[in-house]
C-alpha cells in the first residue's frame, strides 16, 4: 500500500493529492500492509471506526488501500473534508453525493441545490434515508474529518453515527479526535479505534519499502532510518524521495532529521505554521529540551498555561507524547523536534544559551543535576558545569549513573578538563568506574590538595565525597586493611550541621557500610559482613538510594553462605527483583547475586538453571570489574565444569581466579580454595609434579586449612597412596583443622571413602558415604559427589542407606537427568509439600519404618504420622507406594528404583 496520504471522493480516482491535504508527495513505491488491513477489517465490525494520527501517518494510504479490495458484498461511500470547510450544507451535500455515487444513483438523482434555508436535520435524515434504501452492507468512510470547522455539521454528523441503520457502518479518519461525543459507542462496545501506533510501519515494513523504492541499503543502516523517523510513514517516504540518487546514503540516513530540508518544508506547512502564535512559541523555546512538562515550559516562554496546551497538542496528534501515566512529562517526535530547533536557530539564536541556563536552573533545584550539567555545557558555561558535576559526582553515582557521569565529563573541552583541579574528583570517579585504579589515585591526589586551598564553605562535601572514593578504590584494589582502617576513621556527623552536610554524612554512611560489608565478605567474616549489609541496605532504602540498597543486597546472598543454602537462595532471588525492578539485572551491580545463586544451584545439581545465571555473571565481568566479584564467578564457573567432570575447562577458570588474586592487595577469603581445588583439579587430570608445586607455595597457615589438606588427599590418591590420602584427612575430619567452606567436611569424608576403597575397605567406605550423605542431607548437596567422582560408590549404597532420595538424586544429576528444584512439582494440581513433609517423603521410598524415619529425623513419631497423613492428602495418595509413585511423577522423588 502507498506511504502518504491523498484526498478525494465519491469513487475516489487516483489523483494528486490537493494542496493541504494530509499527503506527503510523490509514489516512490507500494507495499501491502496486510495486518494493518487485517486489524481495519476487524475494526470496521464495530459500528463506527476512527482512525485517529498525526499528519502523515498514512490514514489515507490505509483507506485506500482498504477501498479498493474487490469485494462484492459491501457497498463504499467515499469523502474528504475539502480544506476549512465551514459550511454544514456544503459538507451534506457532499456526503450525499459521496453515498449516492456509492450506491448507483449518482446519475438520476441529482443532490438538492444550495439554498439559504438549509435544514440540517431534514438533510441528515435524508442521508440516513438514501442508505437505508441502497441495501446490503454499507460503509460510509469520512476522510480528513480534521478539516471540518462547522460545529452545527459536527453536532450533526454525531447524531447520524451513533444511530446509523443496520448493516450500516462509519470510519473516520481525522488528525486529531473530534468533538463527536461518541462515548456512548465505546461503552456499547461500537467503537473501534486505530491510533498512530499502529500505524506506525515496523522496521521489517520499512525495509520492504526502501526494496519497492528500488533502494538497497545495509540492514543496520535501514534501522537506523527507521529509529530516526519512528516509523513515520511520510518521513520515511521523504527520506526515499531524497535518497534515490544520493552519492551517499549512509551519511544521508545519519543525518537525516527534521532540520533535512524537504522534512522541514513538510512539517512547517502541516504542523508549525498551523499552531497559533502562544502554541508556535512553546514549541521553539521549549524544543531544545528532551522531555518537558508544564512548569518548566513556562519558565522557559515567560507565560502560564503550558500543561494545558501540552495536553492538548498531544490530544490533537500533533507530534507530542506523553511520557508517564499521568501526562505531566512530554517529548516531541524526533523529527519534529529537529524542525522546532532549526527554527528557533533561525529566528532565536541570542536566546539559546539563555534558555539552556534557564533550563540548568530548573532541573538543578529539581534534583536532576545531570540534566543541568548538560544544560550548562550546552550554553557554553564550562566552569558552572565543572562546578556543579563536581557537587554532584558522588551522588550521581550512588544513584547508578556512573557512566553518565563519564559522558558529561568527555562533553568537555580538553582545556576545561584536564587541566580543571576542581574535575580531578570527577575524573577520579570515572576512573574507578572504568577501573583505571592508578589514575583514579593520582586524580585524587589533585583533588585532595585542591580541597585543602577551596573556600571553607565547599571543603565538607569535597572530603566528604574524596572519603568514599578512597573507600572504593581500596576495594577495588582488593586491599581490605585499609578499608577497614579508613572506615574506622571517618568522622561521625556533628551537632550544628547543615541540612546538606547531614544528607552528605548519611550517604558517606551507606556507602561505608557497603564497602565493608563487601570487604568482610570476601575477608569471609560472613557474620559482620551480613550484619553490615542488612543495615546497609535498610539505609540506602530510607534515604531513597535504590542503586545503593541493590549493591548491599547483590552480596547478602554470598554473607549468608554459612548459614544455609535456602536463604543464599532466597537472598539472591530477592536482590536480583530488585534490580529487574530498577532496569538493573544486567548491570555488574547484581553479578554477585548471580554468581551466587548459580553456586547454590550448583550445589545441589540443578546444573542447567545454574548455567543461565553464571552466564549473565560472566558476560558482565569478563574483562572488567571488582576484582572479589570476578574471582567468586571464576570459582563458580569452575565448580560447574567440575560437577560436569570438565576438569580442563575447570582448571582454566581456576587458573583465571589465581590471576585475579595476583592483582589483588590483600588475600581473598577465596583464594585457599582456590588453590586446594587447583592441585586436586590438577591431580585428577594426571598433572602430579604441577599439583604438588601448587601446595608447596602455600605457606603453612594456609597449609593447615581443612581445604588444603583435603587437595594433599586426592592428590595422595591421585598417587595411588590411599594411606596416605587417609593421613592427610585426619585433621579434617576430626575438626582439627580450620576448614572455610560447607562443602570441605563432605568432600572430606568422600575422599575417605575413596581411601578406603581403595584399601578393600568397603565397610570403612559406606561408612564414610553415608556420613557424607547425613552432612549432605539438610541442604540436599550433590555437588561434592560429582566433583569427587565419589557418586560411583552409591550405586552399591542406594538399598542401605536411609538418604535414597538424595542418592538417587546425585545419580541423576550426573548422568544428565538433574533433580526438580525441592518443593517445586513440575505439573500437577498438588498444594506445595512443606520442607518438613518434603524431607520425610525421601523417606518413603525406603524400606525404613516410620519408628526409625523419627529416629533419623530426630522427631517424634507422632510428627511423622502427622505429616505422612499430610502427605497423601496433598499428593492423592492412600498409602505409601501410591505416594512414591506420586512423588516420582512430580518429580520430588527421583525416578530410579528405591
Amino acid at each position: 500500500m502507498p506511504i502518504g496520504e491523498g484526498a478525494g471522493h465519491g469513487a475516489m480516482p487516483d489523483l494528486p493529492a490537493p494542496a493541504g491535504s494530509d499527503s506527503a508527495p510523490g509514489r516512490p513505491g507500494l507495499i501491502d500492509r496486510r495486518d494493518l488491513l487485517a486489524a481495519l477489517d476487524r475494526a470496521a465490525e464495530k459500528q463506527v471506526t476512527m482512525i485517529s494520527a498525526p499528519a502523515g501517518s498514512g490514514k489515507t494510504s490505509l483507506l485506500r488501500a482498504w477501498v479498493d479490495r474487490p469485494r462484492q458484498d459491501r457497498r463504499i461511500a467515499f469523502m474528504s473534508v475539502r480544506p476549512g470547510q465551514q459550511d454544514a450544507q456544503l459538507f451534506w451535500l457532499a456526503l450525499l453525493d459521496a453515498i449516492r455515487a456509492a450506491a448507483g444513483t449518482g446519475n438520476t438523482a441529482e443532490p438538492p441545490p444550495v439554498t439559504p434555508g438549509f435544514n440540517g436535520d431534514a438533510m441528515m435524515d435524508k442521508v440516513r434515508s438514501e442508505i437505508t434504501t441502497s441495501g446490503g452492507t454499507f460503509f460510509l468512510v469520512i476522510d480528513d474529518l480534521h478539516e471540518l470547522s462547522s460545529p452545527e455539521a459536527a453536532e450533526q454528523l454525531a447524531a447520524l453515527l451513533t444511530n446509523l441503520p443496520r448493516g450500516v457502518h462509519a470510519i473516520v479518519a481525522t488528525r486529531h479526535d473530534p468533538p463527536l461525543r461518541l462515548h456512548k459507542l465505546r461503552l456499547a462496545g461500537e467503537l473501534a479505534e486505530i491510533r498512530a501506533a499502529q500505524l506506525r510501519f515496523t522496521e521489517a515494513e520499512t525495509r520492504e519499502f526502501l526494496g519497492a523504492a528500488g533502494i538497497a541499503l545495509p540492514d543496520h543502516v535501514a534501522g537506523l532510518l527507521h529509529q530516526r523517523a519512528e516509523g513515520w510513514a511520510a518521513g520515511l517516504r521523504l527520506a526515499v524521495l531524497s535518497l534515490a540518487g544520493h552519492p551517499d546514503p549512509e551519511r544521508f540516513v545519519a543525518e537525516f532529521s527534521g532540520s533535512h530540508r524537504t522534512v522541514a518544508e513538510y512539517l512547517m506547512a502541516e504542523m508549525l505554521e498551523r499552531q497559533p502564535a502562544d502554541v508556535q512559541r512553546l514549541l521553539l523555546r521549549t524544543s531544545l529540551l528532551d522531555r518537558v512538562n508544564g512548569e518548566l515550559a513556562d519558565l522557559l516562554t515567560g507565560a502560564p498555561g503550558s500543561e494545558r496546551i501540552l495536553l492538548e497538542l498531544e490530544d490533537a496528534n500533533a507530534f507530542v507524547v506523553s511520557l508517564d501515566p499521568g501526562r505531566t512529562w512530554f517529548r516531541y517526535h524526533h523529527m519534529f523536534a529537529g524542525l522546532l530547533r532549526l527554527e528557533l536557530r533561525r529566528t532565536l539564536p541570542e536566546a539559546i544559551p539563555e534558555l539552556h541556563r534557564l533550563a540548568a536552573r530548573w532541573f538543578a533545584e529539581h534534583g536532576q543535576a545531570a540534566d543541568a550539567v548538560r544544560h550548562l555545557q550546552t550554553a557554553g558555561d564550562w566552569a558552572e558545569a565543572a562546578r556543579l558535576l563536581t557537587r554532584h559526582t558522588v551522588s550521581l553515582t550512588l544513584d547508578g549513573q556512573a557512566g553518565t557521569v563519564v559522558a558529561l565529563l568527555r562533553s568537555f573541552p580538553a582545556r576545561t578538563g584536564e587541566e580543571s583541579p576542581e574535575l580531578a574528583l570527577v575524573y577520579a570517579n570515572a576512573d574507578l568506574h572504568q577501573h583505571r585504579l592508578d589514575d583514579a589515585q593520582a586524580h585524587l591526589e589533585i583533588a585532595r590538595s585542591y580541597a585543602a586551598t577551596t573556600p571553607p564553605e565547599r571543603r565538607p562535601r569535597l572530603r566528604t565525597a574524596i572519603a568514599s572514593l578512597d573507600l572504593l578504590l581500596a576495594r577495588l584494589r582488593g586491599h581490605f586493611d585499609a578499608v577497614f582502617e579508613q572506615a574506622d576513621a571517618l568522622p561521625s556527623p556533628a551537632a550544628g550541621q547543615s541540612n546538606t552536610e547531614v544528607a552528605l554524612a548519611v550517604d558517606l554512611r551507606a556507602l561505608v557500610l557497603l564497602n565493608l560489608g563487601v570487604t568482610e565478605a570476601w575477608s569471609l567474616r560472613l557474620a559482620d559482613s551480613e550484619r553490615h549489609l542488612l543495615e546497609g541496605a535498610a539505609l540506602a532504602r530510607d534515604i531513597g538510594r535504590p542503586y545503593l540498597e541493590v549493591a548491599c543486597r547483590a552480596h547478602l546472598g554470598f554473607a549468608s553462605g554459612n548459614r544455609s543454602l535456602a536463604l543464599v537462595r532466597r537472598r539472591c532471588e530477592e536482590a536480583l527483583a530488585l534490580a529487574a525492578r530498577y532496569g538493573w539485572d544486567a548491570e555488574a551491580v547484581i553479578a554477585p547475586a548471580q554468581a551466587s545463586l548459580a553456586g547454590t544451584l550448583i550445589c545441589t545439581g540443578e546444573f542447567d538453571r545454574a548455567e543461565q545465571w553464571l552466564d549473565r555473571a560472566l558476560r558482565v565481568t569478563r574483562s572488567e570489574g571488582e576484582p572479589g566479584v570476578r574471582l567468586l564467578v571464576r570459582l563458580i564457573s569452575a565448580m560447574l565444569r567440575a560437577a560436569r567432570g570438565q576438569h580442563r575447562e575447570a582448571l582454566a577458570e581456576l587458573t583465571a581466579a589465581e590471576e585475579i588474586q595476583a592483582h589483588m592487595v590483600g588475600r581473598h577469603g577465596l583464594s585457599s580454595r582456590v588453590a586446594a581445588w587447583t592441585a586436586a583439579t590438577q591431580a585428577r587430570l594426571g598433572m602430579l609434579d604441577h599439583a604438588r608445586k601448587s601446595l608447596a607455595a602455600l605457606d603453612d597457615r594456609e597449609a593447615a586449612t581443612g581445604e588444603i589438606r583435603t587437595a594433599a588427599a586426592a592428590i595422595r590418591l591421585a598417587e595411588q597412596d590411599p594411606a596416605g590420602a587417609r593421613r592427610e584427612l585426619r585433621t579434617v575430619l576430626d575438626g582439627s583443622a580450620p576448614v572455610n567452606s560447607f562443602l570441605t567436611p563432605i568432600e572430606a569424608r568422600l575422599l575417605e571413602a575413596l581411601a578406603c576403597r581403595d584399601l578393600g575397605d568397603g565397610h570403612g567406605a559406606g561408612a564414610a558415604v553415608e556420613q557424607a550423605l547425613n552432612l549432605a542431607e539438610p541442604d540436599r548437596m550433590i555437588l561434592p559427589f560429582a566433583m569427587t567422582g565419589a557418586w560411583e560408590l552409591l550405586e552399591a549404597l542406594q538399598h542401605r542407606t536411609s538418604h535414597a532420595a538424595l542418592v538417587s538424586d546425585i545419580l541423576d544429576a550426573v548422568r544428565g537427568d538433574a533433580p526438580a528444584s525441592p518443593g517445586r512439582p513440575a505439573s500437577g494440581p498438588v498444594e506445595e509439600l512443606s520442607p518438613s513433609e518434603l524431607r520425610i517423603l525421601r523417606y518413603l521410598p525406603t524400606n525404613l519404618t516410620r519408628p526409625e524415619i523419627a529416629a533419623e529425623l530426630s522427631v517424634s513419631l507422632n510428627t511423622v504420622n502427622t505429616h505422612i497423613r499430610r502427605i497423601y492428602a496433598k499428593l492423592g495418595a492412600g498409602d505409601r507406594s501410591v505416594a512414591v509413585q506420586r512423588g516420582r511423577e512430580l518429580r520430588l522423588l527421583s525416578n530410579g528404583r528405591a
